[in-house]
C-alpha cells in the first residue's frame, strides 16, 4: 500500500493548499485515498472533492500504532486506490507534548513507515530553508524526509537559489515552488476553513490548486517516492467491536448545517449490522423511521433561523426522545438538542440555552469518564475524544443530569459534560469509535432493547 506524508514546518505554510492540489493533479490519472492527520472535518471535506474518495482521520491520540496501520488498511482496502497521499497537522512534530510523539504528524508517519514531503514558507529564505530541513531531518532519525516543496517564492531566481542551498546543504531533493498567491487563499471561519460541503463554488478553486501543482510541482519525483516507499508493519489492532447480530435503523442528520462525522464511526455502526439513514433536518419535514438517532457536528449557529423554523423536523425528533429511543449527539448537534441557540428556539429537550462567543470556549483533545450508563458507554467505561467550539451552554442545572466526568478538556461546565435525559446524551467532545471501541455495540444494543419494548 504506497504511501506519503505530506507535512509542514508549522502552521500556515500552505498544507491544505499544496496537499490537496497535488491530490487533485494526482486524481487525474490514479486512484488517490486521502488522509488527514488529527481531529479535523474541514481539510477532509476538500480532499473529499479533490479525490473523488471520503478522506479518512489519523490520530495517535484516538489510536495506537496497531489502530492507526488498521485505519489506513481500511481506507485503501475500501477505495482500491493505488496511493494515499496523507496531510500532516500544524508542524511535523507538533503533539500534545513537548517531548514526545503523541498527537503529531511525525507519530503517524513513524507508524506507517512513510516518506515525508516538508513544506517550507521560503519567504525572505535562502540557506536558511536548509538550514530548517537538517533540522527536521535530524531531530528524529527514524522519521523519512524525502523531498521539500518551497512556498512562497518570491521569483524563478529566488526559487533556484532556495532550491540550490536545500539540495546541496541539506542533502535533500526540492520537488517544486508555489510563487507567492494571495488569490488562491480560501475564506475562514471561526472553525477553521469553510467547509466543502457547503460551497460548490470551491470546486473551482481546487481544481486552480490542481493547476497550480501541475505546473510547479515534480508529480512524477512524488509518484516514485510513492512507488519506493518501506514495507507496511501487519502489526494491527482492532477499532470497533463486531458482536452485534440483530439489524435496527440509525438516522443521522446530513446537511448543510450539521455534517461532521468520522467515516470509521458510520463503518463501526454498519459492522454491526445497523442500517444508517440520512436525513436533513433543515430540508426534511420529519426525521426517517429509525430505531436511533445519531446527531453530528457542524455548524447549526449558521443555520440556525431555518432550523428553528422547521417545526415538523423539531417536534419528531422531542418525540423521538420523549418515547426514549437512543439519541447520541455532538458538539453541533448537542446545540440543536437545547432549549435554543442566540435565543433563536431549538428542540428544547435539554431546557439551557446555547450561544455562540466571540473567544474559543474549548479546544483540546479529552479524555472522560462515564459516570452514569448512557446510550454511548457504560458506566465506568473511558474515553478519548476531542473538542472545538466557540459556543457554549448555559448551564444552571445542579451537576446531576451529565453522563460524563472530565478528565482532560472542557466539558460544558467545570469537569462535566454529556447532558442526559431519557436516553438521549449530548456532548461538547466528537468520538471517534478508535478510542470507543464499544461506541458501535452500546449504542445498537439500546437502540434494539428500547425498540421491542415499543
Amino acid at each position: 500500500m504506497k504511501r506519503l506524508v505530506i507535512t509542514g514546518t508549522g502552521s500556515g505554510v500552505g498544507k491544505t493548499t499544496i496537499t490537496t492540489g497535488i491530490m487533485k493533479a494526482l486524481s487525474e490519472e490514479y486512484k488517490i485515498q486521502p488522509f488527514k492527520v488529527g481531529p479535523d472535518y474541514i481539510d477532509p471535506s476538500y480532499h473529499t472533492m479533490a479525490t473523488g474518495i471520503q478522506s479518512r482521520n489519523l490520530d495517535s491520540f484516538f489510536m495506537d500504532d496497531g489502530q492507526i496501520r488498521q485505519s489506513f488498511i481500511n481506507g485503501m482496502t475500501v477505495s482500491k486506490a493505488n496511493y494515499s497521499i496523507i496531510e500532516g497537522v500544524r508542524g511535523l512534530y507538533e503533539g500534545i507534548s513537548a517531548t514526545n510523539d503523541i498527537g503529531s504528524t511525525a507519530s503517524i508517519a513513524k507508524s506507517l513507515n512513510a516518506p515525508i514531503i516538508l513544506i517550507i514558507n521560503s519567504r525572505s529564505l535562502v540557506r536558511s530553508a536548509a538550514a530548517m530541513t537538517l533540522g527536521f531531518k535530524a531531530l528524529d532519525k527514524n522519521v523519512q524526509i524525502n523531498g521539500v516543496i518551497l512556498n512562497n517564492v518570491k521569483s524563478r531566481s529566488h526559487y533556484l537559489k532556495t532550491k540550490e542551498a536545500v539540495e546541496t546543504l541539506a542533502n535533500t531533493p526540492v520537488l517544486g515552488g508555489i510563487t507567492r498567491n494571495e488569490e488562491i487563499s480560501i475564506k475562514q471561519r471561526h472553525l477553521g476553513l469553510i467547509p466543502a460541503v457547503e460551497k460548490e463554488q470551491i470546486k473551482d478553486l481546487i481544481n486552480s490548486w490542481g493547476k497550480l501543482v501541475k505546473d510547479n510541482i515534480d508529480l512524477d519525483k512524488i509518484i516514485e517516492i510513492l512507488n519506493n516507499c518501506e514495507k507496511l508493519s501487519k502489526n494491527t489492532n482492532p477499532i470497533w467491536n463486531k458482536t452485534i447480530n440483530s439489524k435496527v435503523k440509525i438516522a443521522v442528520p446530513f446537511d448543510e448545517a450539521i455534517n461532521f462525522y468520522y467515516k470509521e464511526n458510520f463503518e463501526a455502526l454498519e459492522a454491526n449490522k445497523a442500517q444508517i439513514k440520512f436525513f436533513s433536518p433543515l430540508h426534511d419535514e420529519v426525521m426517517p423511521d429509525a430505531d436511533a438517532l445519531y446527531f453530528g457536528g457542524g455548524y447549526p449557529e449558521i443555520f440556525k433561523k431555518e432550523l428553528s423554523n422547521n417545526s415538523s423536523m423539531i417536534k419528531s425528533i422531542q418525540k423521538f426522545s420523549k418515547d426514549n429511543h437512543p439519541i447520541y449527539a455532538e458538539c453541533g448537534g448537542l446545540m440543536y438538542l437545547t432549549k435554543s441557540i442566540d435565543n433563536v428556539p431549538m428542540a428544547d429537550i435539554f431546557h439551557y440555552k446555547s450561544c455562540l462567543t466571540k473567544k474559543v470556549q474549548g479546544l483540546s483533545y479529552t479524555i472522560a469518564d462515564t459516570i452514569i450508563d448512557n446510550p454511548l458507554l457504560k458506566k465506568g467505561e473511558q474515553f478519548k475524544g476531542h473538542e472545538f467550539h466557540y459556543s457554549k451552554v448555559e448551564y444552571t442545572g445542579n451537576n446531576n443530569d451529565f453522563a460524563f466526568e472530565m478528565k482532560r478538556g472542557k466539558g460544558i461546565i467545570g469537569k462535566y459534560d454529556g447532558l442526559l435525559k431519557n436516553n438521549t446524551v449530548a456532548s461538547y467532545v466528537h468520538t471517534h469509535t478508535a478510542s470507543c471501541l464499544n461506541f458501535a455495540n452500546n449504542f445498537i444494543n439500546l437502540a434494539k432493547e428500547q425498540s421491542n419494548r415499543q
